[in-house]
């Protein structure tokens, strides 16, 4: 396993790419006992709106959703660029 694939590594390099497109990633800092670990959801920072994550409850979203989420919109964008 290579450092890249380390959580803190890819959280790293998803916060700039969230960073490119306006977009703050948030981590639930206390532990819950329904949804266990604590989980992610992704912020706009113009409007401090929750886009991501918050449904059905707040931080459902894992990291591996987040990444996913970011990858559509990095897909989508470089798209509409050709």
């Amino acid at each position: 396993m290579s450092r890249r694939d380390f959580d803190a590594s890819r959280m790293r390099r998803m916060r700039r790419i969230a960073g490119r497109h306006g977009l703050t990633i948030l981590t639930a800092e206390k532990l819950t006992a329904k949804t266990g670990k604590g989980g992610h959801a992704i912020r706009e920072d113009e409007t401090f709106k929750v886009i991501f994550g918050d449904k059905p409850l707040p931080f459902t979203a894992t990291l591996d959703d987040v990444e996913a989420y970011l990858d559509k919109l990095d897909d989508g964008e470089d798209a509409g660029e050709e």
